[in-house]
């Protein structure tokens, strides 16, 4: 019997017809032992073991080493949007097709960055862990109403997210060196040092990759308006970190949301910072958006694996 493994840290809790659909196209599924995300060490122990034909992918490193084990394998469907974290060169080189999520996490990871930056603005956070501390904390904060947004990044969660933003009548500016528009209904199109200089509030929206690490970093940051929100809830290692660390702390930039880190689970400086807003990773961690990625994971995985001839 053909296996599968699951590797990403939750699957089919909120569908578990899902796993249904294996068993009747004859397949033996692995699902991940940790409910967390996997190590490079422990991805690699379990497909030198299983052996599988075909994986459901989360964020786990498949690195060209870990690749080179899986010698039966022909799919890997990424329960997600980024790739970052697959070899693509050395997948293409071994004759593994690599798929993604792209449209299930829009609405989430939108909607995430839109309370991420609505909490910001009105310091929730801070009055909530005020509270929480026995003390009355009110503290004064600022409207979205009438904000300029810059969006770096102005695909599918760029966009969506203008569409929710343009109810605040902000005004959004965008910025996209791979769209060839110059204006849309919601946003226009501007250079980067604009959008930099310019936005109230600037939001990441962009893959990961060595050409982006530490896209936003001290230049960049001190080309930023004063007072300016940073958001990312797009991928880790986008932000230097240590350089927002810098801008917070002296106050140059007013605020900070993220969900994703350069390593994570996250440990660093920045949670004892009140004006940084922290989330463990959860963007398209909604239960509505998390079973469309998933069943549209194991989609992509039967459609390969029946192009393939693994299974009829």
């Amino acid at each position: 019997m053909h296996k599968i493994i699951i590797t990403t840290s939750s699957f089919a809790k909120n569908e578990p017809g899902l796993l249904d659909m294996f068993a009747e196209h004859g397949l033996q599924m692995f699902l991940n032992p940790f409910g967390r995300k996997l190590s490079e060490d422990e991805v690699s122990e379990i497909i030198v073991q299983q052996q599988p034909i075909g994986m459901v992918s989360g964020v786990e490193s498949l690195t060209r080493q870990v690749l080179e084990k899986a010698k039966n394998l022909k799919v890997i469907s990424r329960a997600g949007i980024g790739m970052d974290n697959v070899d693509l060169q050395a997948a293409k080189d071994l004759g593994i097709v690599v798929t993604n999520t792209p449209d299930a996490p829009t609405i989430p990871v939108a909607e995430l960055t839109l309370g991420m930056i609505l909490s910001l603005l009105r310091r929730i956070h801070v009055s909530d862990a005020g509270i929480r501390r026995g003390e009355w904390v009110r503290p004064m904060g600022n409207l979205l109403h009438g904000k300029t947004v810059g969006l770096i990044g102005c695909g599918r969660i760029g966009s969506y997210l203008a569409r929710l933003l343009s109810s605040f009548e902000c005004i959004i500016l965008g910025y996209d060196p791979f769209i060839d528009i110059d204006k849309n209904d919601k946003f226009s199109m501007v250079g980067l040092e604009r959008i930099l200089s310019d936005a109230d509030i600037l939001s990441l929206h962009i893959p990961y990759s060595q050409e982006n690490r530490h896209f936003i970093n001290a230049e960049r940051i001190q080309n930023m308006k004063k007072g300016a929100l940073l958001i990312n809830a797009a991928r880790g290692g986008l932000v230097d970190e240590d350089a927002l660390y810098n801008a917070l702390s002296s106050g140059y930039l007013g605020g900070a949301a993220l969900d994703c880190f350069e390593q994570e689970p996250y440990t660093g400086k920045l949670k004892d910072l009140d004006n940084v807003l922290l989330t463990a990773h959860i963007g398209s961690y909604a239960q509505e958006g998390r079973a469309m990625m998933e069943r549209q994971a194991v989609e992509n995985l039967f459609r390969e694996l029946k192009r393939t001839g693994c299974i009829g």
